[in-house]
């Protein structure tokens, strides 16, 4: 028999303050029956001595302080889980919205999860072959690996999310791959176009959506990427499968995670948000990774979009901090119909050399990668020279940089949207652009590469 309160002392937006509680429990998962009889859920935020703060996931319209029954439940939030998760969509806090019956659980899970013991990690090692040039053959995702990607508003990061949840896998492997995909505060039109292109392309038949519409409570974006991550836990190291976890968009995540805060009447960090932003964050990203002697991993991709294009704002700051390097979308390019508009220069991935090399994709991969960094960065030199001194100005030499850096974003960064390219076709792209270059220049890779991947083709001596 679930305790039953009538003691609301207060309601602010979606907290209520309930008072004369016996045995509240921090988390723990409470049913609100408003006053038409129709039932909702929340969970508690604080409790001290007999009152208890509760934060509501559903509209508080229509609530009073006489007539709202609160239940405790005695759990926290859990999430059904089996196998019969894939190919189906859930809505923010683990309901079914695609039609079908609910899931029959094989277990039920709390989603804030256990945190893993720092030695039973195992190090990320094996490349992930996401088929786009600029990911794989600069800043590659290596399986266990957490690697935002840095958008902004316009740019379209949703069309790289899906692009990369559709083609995505551990190159050379058999093991089973999953895509779980968390989305928070996305519109309908955004919600109804990842859904859709999930079930045309068979990619919903290894894949496991939660969906949170903008608007939806904000609540509920708290508990969504936390859903979508239980899903994934389950999958990687209970079936041993290898799952990429996209989570879109952060920013309204931390937006909702403002809200709440300021409702609270915390005290304001930085911009507005709470000071353990980053602490929270960290709870969410530090799921991803590889268990010692266990199959399964948990590779993540979360998407933001960063306020005024700043990358010192609170959310891509912090997130910096905790992942293992960034993919940064660039306005630029996106203006000049380049897609997908992927700055490589500022992009980093620091566990590439873990995941390349002899053996996991080419023995020249690193080596090339190096090298059409450099050719780039001093071709990207020469354009912002040209502007200010012109054309004219320019030398034998930087006029071949300025034709690389046209071909380089032209033909290796720019593809296709539904275009899934191997990593032999991106190497194989990169050194075709190098033969643009005196073989003088080609300081990073050696002679023996240049011989088997060039040729006599190469460029002048």
């Amino acid at each position: 028999m679930l305790k039953e309160y009538l003691s609301i002392k207060e309601i602010v937006g979606p907290l209520l303050l309930v008072e004369g509680v016996e045995g509240a429990k921090y988390g723990e998962l409470v049913e609100v029956e408003f006053p038409d009889g129709s039932l909702g859920l929340g969970n508690v935020l604080e409790v001290e001595e007999d009152k208890v703060l509760l934060q509501s996931f559903e509209s508080t319209r229509g609530m009073n302080t006489t007539q709202t029954r609160v239940r405790f439940t005695g759990k926290g939030i859990e999430l059904g889980v089996s196998r019969d998760l894939l190919g189906r969509t859930f809505d923010g806090l683990g309901r079914p919205i695609d039609g079908g019956p609910r899931i029959l659980p094989d277990k039920r899970l709390d989603i804030y999860g256990n945190p893993i013991n720092p030695y039973a990690r195992d190090y990320p090692t094996d490349f992930i072959q996401t088929g786009i040039s600029s990911i794989d053959g600069l800043n590659p995702l290596v399986r266990g690996q957490k690697l935002p990607i840095f958008s902004a508003s316009g740019l379209p990061h949703s069309r790289i999310a899906a692009q990369i949840a559709r083609q995505a896998g551990v190159l050379g492997r058999q093991e089973e791959f999953a895509v779980v995909f968390g989305a928070m505060g996305i519109t309908f039109e955004e919600a109804d176009y990842f859904i859709e292109d999930f079930r045309n392309t068979a990619a919903i038949e290894r894949s496991v959506l939660f969906i949170n519409l903008a608007d939806d409570p904000a609540i509920e974006r708290i508990a969504t990427p936390r859903m979508a991550l239980t899903a994934a836990e389950y999958l990687a190291y209970e079936l041993n499968m290898h799952v990429l976890v996209i989570l879109t968009d952060m920013t309204y995540y931390c937006e909702a995670l403002r809200e709440i805060s300021a409702a609270r009447k915390e005290v304001p960090g930085r911009r507005g948000y709470p000071g353990y932003l980053y602490t929270d964050l960290a709870t969410i990203y530090e799921r991803a990774g590889r268990i010692k002697e266990a199959s399964g991993s948990i590779t993540q991709i979360p998407v933001l979009s960063m306020p005024d294009d700043d990358k010192t704002h609170p959310i891509p700051d912090l997130t910096g901090y905790i992942t293992e390097g960034q993919i940064i979308l660039s306005r630029e390019l996106h203006r000049r119909g380049i897609y997908p508009p992927i700055d490589v220069l500022p992009s980093l991935s620091r566990l590439k050399e873990k995941g390349i090399g002899e053996g996991k994709t080419r023995e020249d991969h690193s080596a090339l990668s190096n090298q059409l960094f450099s050719a780039y960065a001093r071709g990207k030199e020469v354009k912002e020279l040209q502007v200010i001194l012109g054309e004219a100005a320019l030398t034998p030499e930087d006029r071949l940089y300025s034709s690389f850096t046209d071909e380089f974003e032209d033909r290796f960064i720019r593809q296709g949207e539904h275009e899934d390219r191997s990593i032999e076709e991106t190497l194989g792209i990169g050194w075709d652009l190098l033969k643009i270059l005196p073989r003088s220049e080609l300081k990073r890779v050696k002679e023996e590469q240049i011989a088997r991947y060039m040729g006599t083709e190469g460029g002048p001596a």
